[in-house]
């Protein structure tokens, strides 16, 4: 049985919809603080995603040796490819933010970064990142408010302010990339890398 190191209650879902055994354990790490120090690095948010599931992956495997861990991240980025440039967006802590941020989505797009990491025994042995795009239409005012109404204090863990597999997907026209990807964890290589290496049958 793997081990997810990681709270979300997407990822934990997209194991559970494919049958994966897994137990939760969540990583005692300072997330915001080392988002805050590789940011400032000047990292994008591909290196961000990726940087950010390594921090968790290994954290939880230290305590757990010889368990398979999986750490996972997600980064929403405006304005620039996802290596590097544009603004990175955090998870909304009030209302306003939220509103806020999702003004400045509108009409738009943007590139989600998931990155999965794989660790046994502090280190690292696996890894994928990949991105979507995602194109958000111009919603109304009122729509903003009846949304933020509905979805609020729901969306306050979720970057870019929305759950795709609910109302969220209303703030959208068009969706490129893998809905696993926009959930939160490149699901398909993350099951093919399992089998490989006997986690699940191949």
């Amino acid at each position: 049985m793997i081990v997810l190191a990681s709270g979300s209650a997407s990822r934990r879902a997209m194991l559970e919809a494919a049958s994966v055994p897994f137990e939760v354990v969540r990583p005692q790490v300072d997330e915001d603080a080392a988002k805050d120090a590789l940011k400032a690095e000047g990292i994008g948010a591909r290196g961000l995603a990726d940087a950010l599931a390594e921090l968790k992956a290994v954290a939880v495997s230290r305590r757990m040796p010889g368990r398979t861990v999986i750490g996972s991240d997600s980064i929403v980025a405006l304005g620039a490819h996802e290596s590097g440039g544009g603004l990175m967006l955090d998870k909304p802590d009030t209302r306003a933010r939220a509103a806020e941020q999702l003004r400045m989505m509108r009409g738009g797009h943007h590139r989600l970064v998931s990155a999965v990491v794989g660790a046994r025994d502090g280190v690292a042995v696996w890894r994928h990142v990949d991105s979507a795009k995602l194109h958000v239409r111009k919603f109304s005012d009122a729509f903003l408010d009846t949304y933020i109404e509905a979805e609020w204090p729901a969306i306050a863990g979720c970057v870019g302010c929305f759950r795709i597999e609910g109302p969220g997907v209303q703030l959208f026209s068009s969706l490129e990339g893998s809905q696993f990807t926009i959930l939160g964890m490149p699901l398909l290589p993350l099951l093919g890398w399992l089998r490989d290496i006997g986690e699940m049958p191949a």
